[in-house]
């Protein structure tokens, strides 16, 4: 059996006795009912979650996929294809955005080479599971076959087994590569209905006058593909990316350990579609960091039920959104867990009758 269908089978039921547990000592804690808004929904849900009555949440970590996509020659971003080599090198030297909001957080980096386009100088901290260099043009054809999607999600699993064999508890997910806003813009459009001019946005800093293009771009890969939107491998194959389907499957398999995944923007919502596609009980484990600046995302989350914990405007991707939230994260553990109860604390409760 492959490992695809063995993870999916395996995905626990959320723990509804931890959740009464915690959720009856948060109504213990010295504060009023509810004075914590939703950090207290957030760790009720996180000890369903881990079937942890009192959750804790110490070992975090963000996983980054990089690859390129064959789109990008349709002239549908800002930046040129080796781009996304050169920033998979800054990454190992620490010197971008996601490097710093990891670091804040205390969050270890896992980078992961799916299949970028460009050589590089070898480097014993990217870790290469490339599975060409880049993807097909989706305006064409489909971005891959069906055999090689599986592969990506299944990389992706590996993955994250790996780490939650090493104790990770809590995991983003991030990205890089070059055209995979325009493959997320149309994955979003398939799964949700809506259209590619509701969806499709800027990316990194594309034009004003080159976004019309996009769109035509991204109507043409859902013409000519015409994805089983009921089949999450389909939909991958059809307009994903490589690292899109990695993300996509460390999700599911994070899920199979009761391990919570923070969700980043629109690229990583796209994964978390494709995910909720092949193992519907995934998005139980999934928390929205935050709500991108980018239109699709807040159609992706809405799809996925989900309700982001920051909204700052924010559409740089490479997980940088999730990271940030995994303060709001532990946070809300660490109210639970280390605030005191009124009878710990020896306060005098509310009186309903005053």
């Amino acid at each position: 059996m492959e490992l695809l269908e063995i993870i999916v089978k395996n995905i626990p039921a959320i723990d509804n006795a931890a959740i009464k547990v915690a959720a009856e000592r948060e109504d213990q804690l010295t504060k009023p009912i509810g004075s914590l808004g939703r950090l207290e929904e957030l760790v009720i849900k996180i000890a369903g979650m881990r079937a942890e009555a009192r959750p804790s949440l110490d070992k975090k970590k963000v996983i980054v996929f990089a690859s390129d996509h064959g789109v990008a020659l349709e002239g549908v971003g800002s930046y040129p294809q080796e781009v996304t080599m050169q920033m998979l090198m800054n990454f190992r030297v620490k010197g971008a955005a996601i490097n710093v909001l990891a670091a804040q957080a205390g969050a270890d980096i896992s980078l992961v080479d799916m299949g970028v386009a460009c050589p590089y100088p070898e480097a014993d901290d990217v870790i290469l599971r490339k599975l060409g260099p880049g993807t097909a043009n989706i305006a064409v054809g489909p971005a891959m076959d069906r055999a090689t999607a599986v592969k990506a999600l299944e990389t992706g699993m590996e993955l994250a087994l790996l780490d939650a064999d090493k104790g990770m508890n809590l995991l983003a997910v991030g990205e890089m590569g070059i055209g995979n806003t325009t493959s997320s813009a149309a994955i979003i459009c398939a799964v949700t209905g809506n259209s590619p001019d509701e969806v499709t946005g800027t990316g990194a800093g594309l034009a004003p006058e080159k976004l019309q293009h996009k769109k035509e771009i991204v109507k043409k890969a859902l013409a000519v593909n015409s994805p089983d939107v009921t089949d999450g491998i389909d939909v991958l194959a059809s307009l994903g990316g490589f690292e899109i389907g990695a993300m996509a499957g460390a999700i599911v398999a994070a899920a199979s350990r009761r391990i919570p995944v923070v969700i980043d923007g629109i690229i990583s919502s796209a994964a978390a579609l494709i995910a909720s596609l092949i193992a519907p009980d995934s998005v139980n484990y999934m928390i929205a960091g935050h709500r991108s600046q980018v239109p699709g995302h807040s159609f992706a989350l809405a799809k996925l039920g989900l309700e982001p914990y920051l909204e700052l405007d924010m559409r740089l991707g490479e997980g940088t959104g999730a990271v940030l939230c995994f303060n709001i994260v532990e946070a809300a553990c660490r109210t639970l867990d280390e605030m005191a109860t009124f009878a710990e604390a020896g306060v005098s409760e509310a009186n309903d009758e005053n």
